[in-house]
């Protein structure tokens, strides 16, 4: 069966983004480090610890699609059509943006709910695993039980103020279970199984 997986950078005070929705501070230990990996878009390469490098690989490895929220996609400009995982993108939204849909581009923009486009997005994604980002997409598959396993990339940093990524889970207590631990240089990986929501 297809897995759903989130997967977010997050400081240790619980949030993935600042008040303005900037990354920045949150996304440094993407360039730590002195090992290349380079993503699908030949323009962009991650430069991280040697620990991180073999975390990014495996994780792109086993990503057979993604799934996010219209507020990420936005942020990212759609990943100018390709997602840097080099796999289908689908972004679940109430409307269907200008431009869209485009014949050129691997990313989808679901209309018809979040079920839907989680469907779309196992079938895409094969015998590989679903991953995900947005924090309000990933509460939301949570409370809807659709949701098999979180990876935080935890950052020694407190932002004190910004977008929580578990701010109002409906469906709380939701038990994990043991993490999967890997120390990087700026972050730690953290891959906790969902046991029940």
């Amino acid at each position: 069966m297809t897995k759903v997986v989130a997967f977010m950078s997050m400081s240790l005070d619980g949030y993935v983004a600042d008040l303005a929705d900037g990354v920045d501070k949150v996304f440094d230990w993407y360039f730590a480090g002195d090992v290349d990996v380079p993503t699908f878009n030949p323009a962009f390469t991650f430069h991280v610890s040697q620990a991180s490098a073999e975390y990014l690989r495996t994780l792109m490895g086993e990503v057979g699609a993604m799934l996010t929220g219209r507020r990420t996609s936005d942020r990212a400009d759609a990943w100018g059509g390709q997602h840097p995982f080099g796999v289908p993108a689908y972004v679940v939204t109430h409307q269907m943006p200008e431009g869209w849909p485009r014949s050129d581009s691997a990313v989808h923009f679901v209309t018809d709910g979040l079920e839907s486009a989680v469907a779309q997005a196992k079938a895409a994604a094969g015998n590989k695993i679903v991953g995900m980002h947005g924090p309000d997409t990933i509460r939301q598959c949570l409370d809807a039980g659709l949701l098999d396993e979180i990876r935080v990339d935890l950052v020694p940093l407190l932002l004190g103020s910004g977008i929580r990524l578990f701010d109002r889970v409906e469906n709380a207590p939701v038990t994990l279970g043991n993490p999967t631990v890997v120390e990087g240089v700026g972050v730690t990986h953290l891959s906790y199984p969902v046991l029940n929501s």
